[in-house]
């Protein structure tokens, strides 16, 4: 599988856990075998998780680009997610938890990641709402 990553100018990403920063110029990287890539805009500082859904982000982005924080951060990811799961009443919310559950259990992380972003955005429009 070839993964083409354009970066801007002065972008940042992490692949393999090593961040890459583009130069003064837009440029293309090809990524000819299996990698864990995160741009800049997908990857979270420590303070940056202030909320539920963010704090369910935060360890599973960690796990995915650094494999050798999985017992802890899985520990940190099972306590937050079962935190949003007993207050949220929404059924998609709940749909969204347990496929995030059992990506994070099958070691998808970049599956999870995606999913735990939609829960962000529930979050952003109803989560006061539902509390």
């Amino acid at each position: 599988m070839v993964l083409k990553l354009t970066l801007k100018p002065g972008e940042r990403a992490a692949v393999n856990g090593a961040v890459i920063v583009n130069g003064d110029r837009r440029a293309s990287i090809v990524i000819e075998n299996r990698a864990r890539v995160l741009r800049e805009a997908d990857i979270m500082q420590p303070a940056e998780a202030t909320t539920p859904g963010r704090r369910i982000y935060f360890p599973v982005m960690m796990m995915y680009l650094d494999p050798s924080t999985n017992d802890g951060m899985r520990s940190e990811f099972e306590g937050r997610l079962t935190e949003f799961i007993d207050v949220v009443t929404d059924g998609d919310a709940l749909r969204t938890c347990a496929q995030i559950a059992a990506d994070v259990a099958n070691e998808d992380f970049y599956k999870a990641l995606q999913k735990c972003r939609s829960l962000m955005a529930f979050e952003e429009t109803r989560l006061t709402h539902d509390l």
